[in-house]
């Protein structure tokens, strides 16, 4: 039987930690076009969709792909370092923001970091971790580091 992957657990990991976002923003997108076409919702959102769209899946599957890398280095868990997370991604998103024209309040980014952080913490803990699991990256990298 061929492994999933085969031998390549940093393939593995990458590929876990973009599964949770790229579902979810699919759903968001198909709920978008319903709204814009179908229910004729005045809703503008492209300018504001295009940095999610291409940039959180990546973040994400590097960022779980830098988890198991480091992961016989510190005793941090998947749900504490997915929640670190958004204190990368917001402060990048925010110059981009200004860049079109959207300038977000200072007070409502700070809540929403605390908010976002959150909810990273319990979808990194209650999804990804299964997904590595189930795709085998903690067993192949500890095959990995003691060869």
């Amino acid at each position: 039987m061929m492994k999933y992957g085969g031998e390549h657990p940093w393939i593995r990991a990458y590929m876990a930690g973009v599964t949770v976002p790229a579902v979810f923003l699919l759903g968001v997108m198909m709920f978008y076009v319903m709204a814009r076409l179908v229910w004729e919702l005045p809703v503008t959102v492209e300018r504001v969709i295009a940095f999610p769209m291409a940039i959180i899946p990546n973040a994400w599957g590097l960022w779980n792909l830098l988890y198991v890398a480091l992961r016989g280095e510190r005793a941090v868990s998947l749900g504490c370092h997915g929640a670190l997370l958004p204190w990368l991604l917001i402060p990048l998103g925010w110059p981009l923001a200004s860049l079109m024209d959207i300038e977000p309040a200072l007070e409502v980014l700070l809540v929403g970091l605390v908010g976002v952080s959150g909810l990273y913490y319990l979808l990194w803990r209650f999804l990804v971790t299964p997904l590595n699991r189930i795709v085998g990256v903690y067993r192949s990298c500890e095959a990995t580091i003691s060869a």
